[in-house]
């Protein structure tokens, strides 16, 4: 199974929004470039909404029907490893080995000095095609490299052979993610973390490394853009010079993962991407459920009324929704409006504060924030909550597509 050049993680808490998001994608097709849709929710996810990962397979097979779509698209086993595999077995095609638990962990030194040995040849003057300064490699950094990835390797080596066992090696895709590591990683280390990728036989097509500034969730990249474009153009190089040197899958490319709403480095992406006819896989994570939030109150009477509920829940069951994503947002609670005053705010003023409009006075990066971290609570009113979207279909599917489209798709991966 080969994942096309250009893929997007369409992220759907509640499975409501399939068509929605596929026209989006059409959209992009009608203009000439294909993106294939990657159906992605994690376990923590399912284990929140009281879904299953069949559920998630059901709602893209339902919407690849209703929609008409006849490229290629996948379903995603996001952020799994050996405790939650077995879960995606069946429905998955897509899988996101997560080994973050055991970066920093050393292997055994008996392992580390194998892999040393392996790769020694690389020490010393270490020039990579496109990366800007030659790497100065010493046999100490191919070390420290080992101790802090060569166990996490070992680990996605174990979880990709599991699934191999029971689906058959060609017919999944897999992504390794390092983007949960504390620390970005370096070309050097990005280099020799695929080597040892490759010797333990995973046939990678997408890598998701962490990199320079916070990719928080659903609001811009806080950071230095340029620093940002030095760091990506780099891990493209250097992905290329692995291919070669390591005989990696010819389609390997860079993933992004908590990549919506990262507008101010769209243009930058578009720009290397192109300049390297590179390929690219965008997490858009749940931006999404915000999407159908704007819907809901932009219908107004019972939609409304369910958006503003669900905010002032949360403001009071703040610690609770945080604890779980602490690392990926930056929440100013003394910015968030008391839920009384929310109850007095029109629907428009809502929409304001929520949607991601950077040029709008009344946009709130806290307030959406919190909200992005509240689909628990809208899974447990249950019915209530997806009969609204349901009567509301009009402007929630309208805001998801426009979402997808105008603000992620036409920059990133169109030029516009």
């Amino acid at each position: 199974m080969i994942l096309e050049k250009f893929s997007l993680g369409v992220g759907d808490r509640f499975g409501h929004e399939g068509c929605a998001q596929l026209q989006s994608l059409q959209l992009a097709a009608n203009k000439g470039i294909i993106i294939s849709p990657v159906w992605n929710k994690s376990y923590r996810e399912h284990s929140i909404i009281g879904t299953a990962p069949s559920d998630g397979r059901a709602a893209a097979d339902d919407a690849v029907k209703r929609c008409k779509w006849t490229h290629p698209y996948y379903v995603d086993a996001d952020h799994i490893g050996l405790k939650t595999v077995d879960l995606f077995i069946e429905s998955s095609d897509f899988y996101t080995l997560d080994v973050a638990d055991f970066i920093g962990s050393p292997a055994d030194t008996s392992s580390i000095d194998a892999f040393v040995r392996s790769v020694r040849n690389f020490s010393g003057r270490l020039e990579i095609p496109g990366v800007q300064a030659a790497l100065n490699v010493t046999e100490e950094d191919i070390r420290a490299v080992g101790r802090k990835y060569l166990l996490a390797v070992q680990e996605a080596g174990k979880v990709y052979r599991h699934i191999v066992s029971i689906k058959g090696a060609e017919n999944f895709v897999t992504e390794v993610s390092t983007d949960e590591a504390l620390e970005s990683q370096s070309s050097t280390e990005l280099f020799f973390i695929l080597a040892a990728i490759a010797q333990e036989g995973i046939p990678i097509q997408t890598i998701a490394p962490k990199f320079t500034g916070k990719f928080l969730k659903g609001i811009d990249y806080v950071g230095p853009v340029e620093q940002f474009a030095r760091e990506f153009e780099d891990d493209l190089c250097v992905i290329s010079f692995a291919i070669k040197t390591f005989h990696l899958p010819a389609n390997l490319k860079l993933s992004i993962h908590s990549g919506s709403d990262k507008f101010s480095l769209y243009p930058t992406i578009h720009r290397i991407i192109g300049a390297h006819n590179a390929g690219l896989h965008l997490k858009t994570a749940g931006t999404t459920w915000l999407e159908e939030l704007i819907g809901l109150a932009m219908s107004g009477g019972k939609g409304f009324a369910i958006s503003q509920a669900i905010y002032a829940d949360a403001y009071k069951r703040i610690d609770e929704l945080c604890k779980p994503y602490e690392s990926v947002i930056d929440i100013d609670r003394r910015r968030l409006p008391e839920p009384k005053i929310v109850n007095g705010w029109n629907k428009d003023e809502f929409v304001a504060a929520l949607r991601h409009d950077q040029s709008s006075l009344k946009y709130n990066l806290h307030f959406r924030q919190l909200l992005h971290l509240a689909y628990k609570l809208a899974a447990e009113m249950g019915d209530d909550f997806t009969h609204a979207l349901d009567r509301s279909r009009e402007y929630v599917g309208r805001n998801v597509t426009e979402n997808l489209f105008q603000r992620h798709i036409k920059p990133l991966f169109l030029g516009l």
